[in-house]
Formats: structure tokens, C-alpha cells, sequence
């Protein structure tokens, strides 16, 4: 996964920065996750196609196929395995689209004055989403944010500043300043 931090304008060292840096989420790098809200569309079967959420669990649960895990997973991948399990005895040559309507929510908290969850945007930065959380209060320390993302199905903490680009699921802590 395309970790979309800018080495330098982000507040990483080297040693954390990407190797391919991302303004923005591709929706190949993206993976999906709970909270999610994907439409499914079947090429000429309007029986089969339609909007889904993702569960806590990461799973979706799509017609004549049942359950199946869509967490984890980009995409194009999820397309191939929706693809495979309709091509084993339901249709002949399906194809299949899949696109994400709904991200799921970022979180922000600390010296911000509306802390909570808040809808994701493609190409948000930090600095709108501590716009969207009423601003900073007063014993906010400007200009370093912590960050908990989840790369490469773990929990990485990060340091970012104002321009670091925001992706779906990141809990922002906005830190105290010391006097």
C-alpha cells in the first residue's frame, strides 16, 4: 500500500518515507476496510449489482454468492474474486466492475476543538481536517500531528505536519504544546 506521505513536507525521516511518494489515493493502492461503502456491478445482471458495506469484520455479503472478505483487499482484487466465484457454475464470462462510493471515516483528536470522525475526502490534507474539527485550541502545538495508519496491516505510528495528505481510516492526534 502506497503509504502517500511526502518525505520532507511530512516530517518523516528517510528511513520512513516511501519509496514512491502519492499525492492522493490511486485506486489500486487503496485497500479496503470497514466502514467502506462499495457498488458492485454485474454487466447485464441488475439482480447481482449494487451497493454494499463493508462490515466491522470486513466482510460483504453479495447475492448468490454469500459472504466474503472484501478487508484487506485492493480493489482490482476484490473484482477478480467476485469475478471467480460467479464464473464457478453461476455465469458464463461475467464481468464485473467494482468502485468505492463511501471512504471510511478519518478520526481527529486532541487540541482540536470538535474532536471526532469525520467523512473522507480524496486530497485532503491535514491542515482541512483540523479545519473540519473547529480549528486548533489555544494549547495546541501547531504544526506537528501524530498519526495511526494501518500499512501493510499494521498499526504505524507517524509524524506529519499541515500539508501531510490524509488516507481513510487515520486517527490524527493534534499534541499539547509545552510552554
Amino acid at each position: 500500500m502506497s503509504v502517500c506521505l511526502l518525505a520532507g513536507r511530512s516530517g518523516l525521516s528517510s528511513a520512513q518515507a516511501p519509496t514512491q511518494p502519492q499525492t492522493e489515493i490511486g485506486i489500486g493502492e487503496y485497500r479496503l476496510g470497514p466502514g467502506d461503502r462499495v457498488r458492485v456491478q454485474v454487466f447485464n445482471e441488475a439482480d447481482l449489482s449494487g451497493d454494499y458495506d463493508i462490515d466491522g469484520t470486513g466482510q460483504i455479503s453479495l447475492p448468490l454468492i454469500g459472504q466474503m472478505t472484501a478487508g484487506g483487499q485492493r480493489v482490482s482484487d476484490l473484482e477478480a474474486t467476485i469475478l471467480k466465484a460467479l464464473s464457478n457454475g453461476y455465469l458464463k464470462n461475467p464481468r464485473v466492475t467494482v468502485v468505492v462510493l463511501t471512504y471510511r471515516p478519518f478520526y481527529i483528536y486532541g487540541e482540536v476543538r470538535l474532536p471526532g470522525g469525520y467523512a473522507y475526502v480524496n486530497g485532503m490534507r491535514m491542515v482541512n481536517a483540523v479545519v473540519l474539527a473547529g480549528g486548533y485550541t489555544p494549547r495546541a502545538r501547531q504544526g506537528r500531528l501524530l498519526i495511526t495508519r494501518l500499512i501493510d496491516g499494521k498499526k504505524t505510528e507517524l509524524e506529519g505536519n499541515d500539508d501531510t495528505p490524509v488516507l481513510p481510516g487515520d486517527i490524527i492526534r493534534v499534541p499539547e504544546r509545552f510552554f
